[in-house]
C-alpha cells in the first residue's frame, strides 16, 4: 500500500518538475502572456500555485492513513489512530472484532467515501475558480475590445488627412482587450487542467486506501443469512 502512495507522490512531483522546466524553457513567451494583464493573470497564477501546494498537502495528509491501514492489515493492535479520514473507522475497529456484519461494513465504507469527498472539496473549488477567472478575463477583454472600437470609430474624422495615424494610435486599447481575453482564458484553462490532474492523483491515492480496506473488511464480514425455517412459518 505504501508503494502506491510513493508512486502517486512521484507522479505528482515529476509532473510539477516538468511544468517548472517548461516555464523556465519558455520563460519569455510565458512572461509576455502573463503581462498582457498582470492583475488578472497574476491572480490566476497565484491561485494555481496555491492549488498545487494544496494538492501536495492533501497527499501528505494521507501518509498516516496509509500507515494505519498497513499496520491494521498486519494485525498490529497498538497502531496509532489515524488523525483524520479513517479515524472513525479505526475507532470502531480498535477492539479488532474477528467478524463484522454487512451493515457495519456498508456504514463504514459510506463514512470513508463521504470523508474522502469532503477532503477534495477545496481542490474542486480551486479548479472551478480557475475556470471562472478565465471566463471573467474573456468577458472583461471583450468589453474592453468592443468599448475601444466604439471609442475609436466615434472619434474618427475621415475629413482629416491624419485619420490613419489616429486610427493606428486608437487601436491599442481594443488590441489590449483582445490580449486580455485570450491570455486570461488560456491561463485559466491551463491552471484548471494542472490542478485537476494533481487532484486526480490525490483521488487515486485515496481510492487505493479505500479499495484495499474494502477488500480486507469484506473478507472478515459475516453475511446475514435469513432463518429459512422461521421464514417458512409465514
Amino acid at each position: 500500500m505504501t508503494n502506491q502512495f510513493h508512486k502517486t507522490l512521484n507522479i505528482m512531483a515529476f509532473f510539477t518538475a516538468l511544468l517548472a522546466a517548461g516555464l523556465i524553457l519558455f520563460y519569455e513567451p510565458f512572461l509576455r502572456v502573463a503581462t498582457a494583464n498582470i492583475f488578472l493573470n497574476g491572480i490566476i497564477i497565484g491561485t494555481t500555485l496555491f492549488g498545487i501546494g494544496l494538492n501536495f498537502i492533501e497527499i501528505f495528509k494521507l501518509l498516516p492513513e496509509y500507515r494505519w491501514a498497513r499496520a491494521y492489515f498486519q494485525g498490529q493492535k497498538n497502531a496509532p489512530i489515524p488523525p483524520r479520514l479513517l479515524r472513525p473507522v479505526a475507532l470502531i475497529l480498535r477492539a479488532r472484532p474477528t467478524r463484522i456484519s454487512t451493515a457495519t461494513l456498508q456504514n463504514m465504507l459510506d463514512m470513508i467515501l463521504l470523508r474522502f469527498e469532503d477532503s477534495r472539496e477545496s481542490i474542486r473549488y480551486i479548479t472551478n475558480t480557475l475556470i471562472f477567472l478565465g471566463l471573467l478575463g474573456t468577458f472583461w477583454g471583450l468589453i474592453l475590445t468592443v468599448g475601444g472600437f466604439a471609442d475609436l470609430i466615434g472619434n474618427l474624422n475621415f475629413d482629416d488627412s491624419a485619420v490613419l495615424t489616429v486610427m493606428q494610435q486608437g487601436l491599442s486599447k481594443p488590441l489590449s482587450g483582445m490580449a486580455t481575453a485570450f491570455t486570461s482564458s488560456l491561463m485559466g484553462l491551463a491552471g484548471s487542467l494542472i490542478i485537476g490532474f494533481l487532484g486526480l492523483q490525490v483521488q487515486l491515492a485515496q481510492n487505493a486506501i479505500f479499495n484495499e480496506l474494502e477488500d480486507y473488511l469484506s473478507a472478515h464480514t459475516t453475511p446475514v443469512v435469513p432463518d429459512v425455517a422461521h421464514a417458512n412459518k409465514y
